[in-house]
């Protein structure tokens, strides 16, 4: 059986300026662990959902770019700082803006808030690859350009 989709961003997710980009998330309890808090691996799991909507809304489907073109995004490193917990039915918001761009490579600064309270940031570093052969690749011209406008 195959679960249905959640709803896209609104439009008003993204900030004036176009260069960050805001993703609400409610904290459900599956996301807690045995004392009542967001588990830390869930922080993580709520930007790969937040850069992966932030994609999505610019156009970019990871999978077709995949298809097409054997260009994939991939996870190279993370610096996260857990500031303050979030606990079951938080509504939170994730915070996503590129903080530097290279030709194979983003750097996204993410943070996490509830009400304006920091509560998780992180410094996540993605990698462009060509996913068959496993190695760094160039990222799509047209796409370099895309991004190099909003960071």
């Amino acid at each position: 059986m195959q679960l249905p989709l959640p709803a896209a961003p609104p439009p008003e997710a993204f900030s004036s300026a176009g260069a960050s980009f805001v993703l609400p998330v409610r904290v459900y309890y599956e996301d807690t662990d045995a004392a009542g808090v967001v588990y830390y691996a869930n922080y993580l799991r709520f930007c790969e959902r937040a850069r992966t909507e932030w994609l999505r809304k610019l156009g970019v489907e990871q999978q077709a770019m995949m298809s097409s073109t054997g260009i994939a995004f991939v996870v190279r490193s993370v610096k996260a700082d857990y500031l303050q917990p979030a606990r079951l039915d938080d509504a939170l918001v994730v915070i996503t803006r590129i903080a530097t761009l290279r030709r194979a490579s983003l750097l996204f600064e993410q943070d996490i808030r509830r009400d304006g309270q920091l509560l998780f940031s992180a410094q996540v570093l993605i990698a462009c690859i060509d996913h068959r052969r496993q190695k760094p690749a160039p990222m799509p011209a047209h796409l370099h350009t895309h991004f190099e406008s909003l960071a």
